[in-house]
């Protein structure tokens, strides 16, 4: 079992994932599209907000619970859905969702998991969870997709908006990205030297898309579902397909992707329960704002009317409380989850999870508040941060 008692923060858990996951998976998830430089912001845009600490204030009681879409959770954290997981770590999906559970946070399962919805309905013991929509070409599929996330008790539709075609990245690119990984020269002798991660996946029959093979006709093997998903992403997706998903699912909807004021707008007229502020992590449109800089117009501008979350960038649970005094009623993790995963499978993502916990009590506490639901913008030191009329 591997030793966690030294970690004290997310770069940490990084640098163990960095040396345990093969390369092209490792830089699947860390790296973003043409020059990264909206993935660089989203974390560095973090660091220029400065918090304002206050003293001689009682500090027991301290209670980071809040809600998300009417859930009860530990903190205003959810992980977000992040594809191929199950190659960063065997059963990656499965352990995610089990930290999750643990928590008390929520988990989102990806369209585009190694592990399917029935795997983590089955390992939580059919425990509530989110599932994320990409909405693909073969519609038949995509209403197979929603009866399933409803057969397996999911809570809420996550439905991305900003993949309608997939941004260039170089990484992805140059490694040769696939899942499983083909057995080249040059991959065989990387993944020589990650021993644990080679049993891990030895030990497991979850090494492809588990929602899609065997769920789509033809799809089979590695080549068919090579050319299906080529062909799948639809740039034709607009407000209509929202509509039509809403019905078909007669849930929660979340919608992943919003940068925009207006789209903010739409979001809100569209009925969904909650929209979340995000670049896609950097991977889409390079050169789009930081979600932090995009967050504080759409809190101000739509806020009232629906939940407003965001992702991008969070390391810390530092990040967490500037995203929630700027208008964030909740945050998702990606990196920082999957790095945890990446070092210890299910050990490192509790380790992450409370690593962010621990992170964010603290710095609510030095800032005089003892409930989550209390922080506002007055806890940030003024001219430091993004303000809606910046954007």
């Amino acid at each position: 079992m591997t030793d966690l008692s030294k970690v004290t923060c997310i770069e940490d858990l990084r640098a163990m994932h960095e040396k345990r996951a093969p390369r092209m998976f490792y830089d699947y998830c860390d790296s973003g599209s043409w020059t990264e430089s909206t993935y660089r912001a989203n974390s560095a845009d973090f660091q220029s907000i400065k918090l304002r600490q206050r003293v001689a204030v009682n500090m027991e009681g301290r209670s980071t619970k809040t809600t998300m879409i009417g859930e009860q959770v530990a903190m205003p954290v959810a992980i977000a859905p992040t594809g191929m997981t199950g190659m960063q770590h065997a059963d990656g999906e499965i352990l995610g969702a089990l930290a999750a559970k643990t928590f008390g946070i929520p988990f989102t399962l990806s369209t585009m998991s190694i592990c399917s919805i029935e795997d983590i309905a089955q390992a939580t013991n059919r425990h509530p969870f989110w599932f994320q929509l990409y909405v693909l070409r073969d519609r038949d599929f995509i209403e197979r997709l929603i009866d399933r996330a409803k057969a397996a008790n999911c809570s809420a539709l996550q439905i991305t908006l900003d993949l309608q075609i997939l941004g260039q990245r170089h990484k992805d690119i140059k490694n040769g990205l696939s899942a499983p990984p083909k057995l080249t020269l040059p991959n065989i002798l990387n993944m020589a030297t990650k021993p644990a991660w080679c049993l891990g996946m030895l030990s497991t029959k979850r090494r492809d898309f588990g929602n899609i093979v065997g769920h789509v006709k033809g799809v089979e093997n590695m080549s068919s579902l090579s050319a299906w998903t080529s062909q799948q992403f639809d740039p034709r997706l607009n407000w209509g397909d929202v509509e039509w998903i809403k019905k078909r699912w007669g849930g929660k909807i979340i919608l992943k992707g919003i940068q925009d004021v207006e789209d903010a707008r739409l979001a809100v007229e569209s009925g969904a329960d909650a929209l979340i502020v995000s670049n896609h992590g950097g991977r889409q449109l390079d050169g789009a704002p930081s979600s932090i800089t995009a967050l504080p117009a759409i809190a101000q501008a739509v806020g009232k009317n629906i939940e407003v979350w965001m992702d991008g960038g969070i390391r810390s649970g530092q990040d967490v409380i500037k995203a929630r005094a700027l208008g964030a009623q909740g945050t998702l993790i990606g990196r920082a989850w999957l790095h945890g995963l990446g070092a210890a499978g299910q050990a490192g993502v509790t380790k992450a999870l409370e690593i962010i916990h621990k992170e964010l009590d603290l710095t609510m506490a030095f800032c005089g508040k003892t409930d989550i639901n209390q922080v506002d913008q007055g806890i940030l030191l003024p001219g430091t941060f993004p303000t809606a009329s910046q954007q």
